[in-house]
């Protein structure tokens, strides 16, 4: 999904598509840098996941990989990938990739314990992809990158709070502080949910309203999103695991759609 995301940014953010060469390049080299970020993410939650049912067959908890050798592959693959980017990229992307990386590994992972204030800022780090893809393209700060950013940004929101409903007691088993622990009734992370569905409607309609992607797709975002809302609002209606689970669906498909439909709109 980050490499969709960042694929289709690069695709639209300008008014001329960048060359497959430059994009393939950028691809490569976030690719290994993301691997590296989630192998030093699973090194620092080791003791965490062990505790929960989800995540207790990864490498690390179930033994199958040291904690040496979970470092030293995260280490290696991040640093590679960033060399890569910056011999053949433009240094925009360098910066926000390597940004992107110290927000997921060193302040989003290491907060998880301490503050339910990690879910906003881990939403930066899956945000970010689109600037990168828009640095592709030679316009990081184009209104089409920042409205893409913003529907990722806010897309995390019901996405999030439906898999901390879901798994709220593995959650609160780990003492991780996600809303759903610190609120267990579920009421803060149903109205986080709504504000993230509601804020995603006028940042949804961006590209149409830039010029870049016609009115089918305007109508397109505004029915996905109207239905991403009414799923997050029967959510914060009556709280329970059939709303979430159905919650949790409806984000994996609104994300795709709104972005194959950009592509189309932008490109096609």
């Amino acid at each position: 999904m980050v490499l969709f995301t960042m694929t289709v940014t690069a695709l639209v953010a300008g008014p001329h598509m960048p060359r497959w060469g430059d994009l393939a390049h950028a691809l490569a080299g976030s690719a290994l840098v993301i691997a590296g970020a989630i192998a030093l993410n699973q090194r620092i939650e080791r003791r965490t996941d062990a505790l929960m049912r989800r995540t207790a067959s990864r490498p690390l908890p179930s033994g199958r990989m040291t904690t040496r050798q979970a470092a030293r592959f995260g280490l290696v693959a991040s640093t590679l990938g960033l060399a890569y980017l910056a011999a053949t990229t433009p240094w925009t992307l360098v910066g926000l990739t390597l940004v992107s990386w110290v927000v997921y590994v060193w302040v989003y992972t290491p907060m998880k314990v301490f503050s339910a204030w990690q879910t906003p800022l881990g939403a930066l780090a899956g945000a970010m992809p689109t600037l990168m893809g828009a640095a592709v393209a030679g316009h990081p700060g184009g209104l089409m990158a920042m409205g893409l950013f913003g529907v990722v940004y806010f897309w995390q929101f019901p996405h999030a709070m439906a898999i901390a409903w879901l798994y709220r007691n593995e959650f609160a088993a780990a003492n991780l502080k996600v809303a759903t622990v610190v609120d267990p009734s579920g009421r803060v992370a149903a109205v986080l949910a709504v504000i993230g569905a509601t804020l995603l409607l006028p940042l949804g309609l961006l590209p149409w309203l830039a010029g870049a992607a016609s009115l089918a797709y305007g109508v397109a975002s505004l029915l996905l999103g109207l239905g991403y809302l009414a799923s997050s609002i029967d959510f914060l209606r009556r709280t329970d695991d059939i709303r979430a689970r159905r919650l949790l669906r409806v984000s994996l498909v609104y994300l795709p759609a709104v972005f194959v439909a950009v592509l189309w709109a932008a490109r096609m």
